[in-house]
């Protein structure tokens, strides 16, 4: 029987690992990318692959798609999350063009791309495919307009996937809020007044973890039958409910 394979892009990052480390221990074969030489864990294959360069560089795009397939040997690919993202956190004022392509590119236009170059592959294995995307899809603030502009454009492609392809496979995307990553942490050190006001925001009373998105995804991947489809996990600790008005 063959080996059911996961795809994941940006495994480098906390939540990227934390992806890989959960499909690993659940008996995946994990093909990880990032754009870095080499992986910072242990995984089953890893790919370095630019993005970015993936939209525009059309022979460097079917490079990197003949290297996947490859590296698919006897395993099926089951399951494709795109998860790599660029956060671009700026005012309206200094936000170049550049910046929008960089933007668009890693979170948008690439993973249609995958989906698009694998759904042979993921026809045949009734797969699924999971797009990370984020409570800026839905909630934001100011100088996150080209992030949360390319987060809500994939959750809308998600859905739209997921009405055209829903009888062959499934595409659900998952939205956090704040998860407590390395980064995120790090803009609170020495700030721990400012990390419980922000637990507080939530109505679960603490951000989430990287191990909350990863058990998402899973249950996402693992779930029989097609009806789990077009589907965004709001994983939020309920901050997405929550009004803010004066007492």
């Amino acid at each position: 029987m063959s080996q059911r394979a996961a795809f994941i892009t940006g495994a480098n990052g906390a939540i990227g690992q934390a992806l890989c480390s959960a499909f690993c221990n659940a008996g995946w074969r994990v093909i990880a990318s990032d754009q870095g030489k080499y992986a910072l864990f242990d995984v089953d294959v890893y790919i370095p692959i630019d993005l970015e360069q993936l939209c525009c560089n059309e022979t460097y795009q079917n490079e990197v798609f003949a290297g996947l397939r490859e590296e698919l040997h006897n395993s099926v690919l089951h399951v494709l999350i795109n998860n790599a993202a660029v956060q671009i956190i700026a005012p309206v004022e200094q936000l170049s063009a550049n910046d929008w392509h960089s933007t668009l590119d890693v979170n948008l236009i690439a993973p249609f791309l995958l989906i698009k170059a694998f759904l042979p592959e993921l026809k045949k294995a009734n797969g699924s495919v999971i797009n990370i995307a984020s409570i800026h899809a839905q909630l934001s603030k100011p100088h996150f307009a080209a992030y949360a502009a390319s987060k809500a454009a994939l959750v809308g492609m998600t859905r739209s996937l997921a009405v055209e392809l829903g009888r062959y496979i499934r595409v659900n995307a998952i939205s956090p809020a704040a998860i407590a990553t390395p980064m995120l942490e790090a803009g609170f050190e020495g700030n721990q007044q400012g990390f419980t006001e922000l637990a507080s925001c939530h109505p679960s009373g603490c951000v989430g973890t990287t191990k909350d998105v990863a058990k998402a995804a899973l249950y996402l991947a693992e779930a029989e039958g097609g009806f789990l489809n077009g589907t965004v996990i709001s994983l939020d600790g309920g901050i997405a409910s929550r009004l803010h008005d004066p007492v």
